[in-house]
């Protein structure tokens, strides 16, 4: 195997794009995501660490892949009556994929976070800071075309 990490950062997104391309579901996901209009958007989380690790270790691309995140910010309206539309807007449009994708305002989190897991949270000023605050380390891919990654700490 070659040492993709020692190679051009322009190479390794061709890489990362080639491997992640090998899930027609991870694939579906993203392109019907931009119909959503969600602002700042990515997929982020599991299912793309999980497809790596699938190709480096020869498994089918979708092994162990529970659900597909989306993440977005909006801070325009932080009731949970408008994430709750983008959610089920998502729900009908990923339906045939048999798969659940889970639709979450990075804007809301610091006003459940808490409760949920006895810590505050400040509130995120874009996706970007959202996702930094996760404890995975995993990627995000946002946007293809070009394709926008933005990898956490």
């Amino acid at each position: 195997m070659s040492k993709i990490a020692q190679l051009p950062l322009h190479l390794q997104l061709t890489h990362l794009r080639e491997v992640l391309s090998t899930n027609p579901t991870l694939v579906a996901v993203i392109h019907r995501a931009a119909l959503l209009g969600l602002p700042n958007w990515y997929l982020a989380a599991g299912s793309l660490s999980q497809t790596i690790w699938n190709n480096v270790s020869g498994m089918p691309s979708d092994t162990g892949i529970s659900d597909y995140d989306l993440v977005y910010h909006d801070a325009s309206d932080l009731s949970y009556d408008a994430e709750d539309k983008r959610i089920q807007a998502g729900r009908a449009l990923f339906a045939d994929l048999g798969v659940d994708v889970e639709i979450r305002n990075q804007a809301r989190v610091h006003l459940w976070y808490e409760q949920k897991h006895g810590v505050p949270c400040p509130p995120h000023g874009n996706t970007e800071a959202g996702i930094d605050s996760w404890i995975s380390t995993s990627a995000m891919l946002g946007q293809l075309g070009p394709v926008q990654v933005s990898p956490p700490h």
